[in-house]
C-alpha cells in the first residue's frame, strides 16, 4: 500500500530550502518591514506579565523575542516554525539577546504533539496561511491553549488590496511563462484573503468569540534594500532561481519602475492590507 503523504510536505520543502534561506539572509530587512505587526501582536496577544505564549510560524523569531521581553523573565514564549534554518537563526538571536525565556521548536503546528493547555495565548505574524488542512491545524493549536486563552494573528487580505506586495510579480509576468490560475484553497501568502473563510475555519476547529477585522498597517522598506527584497522573496524570487540570465535581466530591469510610485524620501512606503484575527479557546 502506498504510504500517505506527509502533511504540508511542499511547504516543509520550500521553507527548509530556498525560501527559508532567503528569509535568513534578509532577516534584518524583513524585521524592519514587519516591525509594526510585531508591536500589534504583542499588544493584542499579551496574556499578562509572567504569561506563556506560543508563536506560530515564528520565522527568525522577531515576534517571539518581542513577546518574551513583554511577559518578563517569569514568563515564557515558544516560537514554532517548520523551517530549520529560521529556527536556528531565532535560537542564535535569543541567546545573543540574553532571553532565556524564549524557546524555539522546529516543527509543523498542524501535527505537533503540544502539551495540553499550557499556553495562555497564541500569536502569529503571517504564519498560519500555509497549512494543507487549516481546520485540523487550528484544532491542534487550540489543544495547546488554556481554556479561555486567546488567539491573535495577522494574515494578508487580497492581492488586489496589496499593490506593493504584488508589484514585482506583475512587472515580471510579461517575461515569465504563464502562471496557472491561483487555487483559493491552496496554502500560500493570500490563502486567508477571504475573511469569511477565516471565520469558518476557526469555528470548525472549536474556537469561539471570533473577530476578523481589517488592519491597514503603514510599512516601509529602505530604498537601498528594495531590489534585494523584490528579487529574493516571493514568486519572483523563486522564478529568478529558475530562468536563464537573459530573462532574469529583463525581469530585474522592470522592477524599479514597478515600485517607483511607492518610493519617497529614501523609503518605499506602503499600507499592508491585512486581517487582525482574534478568538478564544
Amino acid at each position: 500500500m502506498p504510504q500517505a503523504a506527509q502533511p504540508n510536505m511542499q511547504q516543509a520543502t520550500l521553507w527548509n530550502d530556498a525560501s527559508g534561506k532567503a528569509w535568513v539572509d534578509l532577516q534584518p530587512v524583513l524585521d524592519e518591514v514587519l516591525a509594526p505587526f510585531a508591536r500589534l501582536l504583542v499588544d493584542a496577544g499579551f496574556p499578562g506579565e509572567g504569561g506563556s505564549v506560543l508563536d506560530i510560524g515564528c520565522g527568525a523569531g522577531a515576534t517571539t523575542l518581542a513577546m518574551a521581553r513583554r511577559v518578563g523573565s517569569a514568563g515564557r514564549c515558544v516560537g514554532l516554525d517548520i523551517s530549520e534554518p529560521l529556527v536556528a537563526l531565532a535560537r542564535t538571536r535569543a541567546q545573543a539577546n540574553g532571553l532565556e525565556n524564549a524557546e524555539f521548536v522546529a516543527a509543523d503546528a498542524q501535527t505537533y504533539a503540544f502539551e495540553p493547555a499550557c499556553f495562555g495565548a497564541v500569536i502569529s505574524r503571517f504564519g498560519v496561511m500555509f497549512f494543507d488542512d487549516p481546520a485540523t491545524a487550528f484544532a491542534n493549536i487550540r489543544k495547546a491553549v488554556k481554556p479561555g486563552g486567546r488567539l491573535v494573528f495577522v494574515a494578508w487580505r487580497s492581492p488586489a488590496e496589496n499593490g506593493f506586495m504584488t508589484a514585482a510579480a506583475r512587472a515580471a509576468a510579461p517575461f515569465l511563462p504563464p502562471a496557472p490560475p491561483p487555487d483559493p484553497n491552496a496554502p500560500g501568502q493570500f490563502a486567508f484573503a477571504d475573511g469569511a473563510k477565516i471565520w469558518r475555519i476557526l469555528e470548525a476547529s472549536g474556537w469561539s468569540s471570533i473577530g476578523v477585522e481589517k488592519a491597514d498597517i503603514p510599512c516601509q522598506v529602505p530604498e537601498a534594500d528594495l531590489m534585494t527584497y523584490a528579487t529574493r522573496l516571493g514568486p519572483v524570487g523563486g522564478a529568478l532561481r529558475e530562468v536563464d540570465a537573459a530573462t532574469a535581466e529583463k525581469v530585474t530591469s522592470a522592477l524599479p519602475g514597478a515600485f517607483a510610485r511607492f518610493v519617497r524620501g529614501g523609503m518605499a512606503r506602503f499600507d499592508a492590507a491585512s486581517w487582525l484575527v482574534t478568538a478564544r479557546a
